[in-house]
């Protein structure tokens, strides 16, 4: 039975305008084996910033087939001229299989996705806890340890830590969802709201955490005097992220 595309009018405008010629097209590409094509990221969340935000995609496959990636490569070029990122392209067992692997991935997935076509794979996945607490302290770890190399790496001029806030906040914000989650609050709205949660559901600060978001979002502009300030602000958020992890590990609460 041949897929049909279903593009919700709640995506925004910009959004549908690009998914329609890419859902034929890759319908095409694929024929019967494609089995599903679902949205996610901050497209799917309501944030897409039209020059800015990436569109994140899955293709759901029967099976993977080098001539059928070969001939979406060719395809996929002019796709990146859209802010199309070449997609996760998996199939049901691969998500069976890597389920406990990537919790994190997989819980952003399931929380915050739109089904575009066929069968909805992430809709009744059942997420284990232990593996999802684990993968949080992970990330924030090593999100903390690479903001670090990385400043150095970029000889701790301003520039660089203008790339790198909004790029560690961006990998950091699944992070604070699964915790919400392991809280027993999970959350599905927005990312500002999402950050004005943290002083009373983790007892963090997040004015750093916030000002960075609308710095990615191309709201506010510091300039060279305020970023070294900021920068220091966000390197202490992101210790206390760490800091309160840990916390809730050794309490048995995560």
């Amino acid at each position: 039975m041949p897929l049909t595309e279903i593009i919700p009018r709640s995506l925004q405008e910009e959004v549908r305008e690009i998914l329609q010629p890419y859902l034929r097209e890759v319908k095409e590409l694929f024929g019967p084996m494609l089995e599903a094509v679902i949205l996610y990221g901050s497209a799917a969340r309501g944030e897409y910033l039209p020059g800015r935000s990436n569109i994140n995609l899955v293709l759901l496959l029967q099976e993977h087939n080098l001539a059928a990636l070969q001939r979406y490569a060719r395809a996929h070029r002019r796709w990146t001229r859209e802010q199309i990122v070449v997609p996760l392209f998996l199939t049901e067992g691969d998500i069976r299989v890597s389920l406990d692997t990537f919790p994190l991935e997989y819980l952003e997935l399931k929380e915050h996705h739109v089904s575009l076509m066929g069968q909805d794979p992430f809709l009744h996945l059942q997420i284990d806890s232990r593996h999802l607490a684990l993968q949080c302290e992970q990330e924030a770890w090593g999100n903390l340890m690479r903001l670090r190399q990385r400043f150095v790496e970029g000889r701790g001029e301003t520039e660089a830590a203008v790339i790198l806030m909004p790029l560690s906040l961006t990998a950091l914000l699944p992070c604070l969802r699964g915790l919400f989650r392991l809280l027993g609050v999970p959350f599905q709205g927005s990312t500002d709201a999402l950050l004005a949660e943290l002083p009373s559901r983790l007892k963090i600060d997040s004015a750093a955490f916030q000002e960075v978001w609308r710095l990615k979002r191309g709201i506010i502009t510091p300039g060279p005097l305020e970023i070294p300030r900021l920068f220091e602000s966000y390197l202490m958020a992101l210790q206390a992220v760490v800091d309160r992890i840990d916390h809730l590990r050794a309490e048995g609460r995560i």
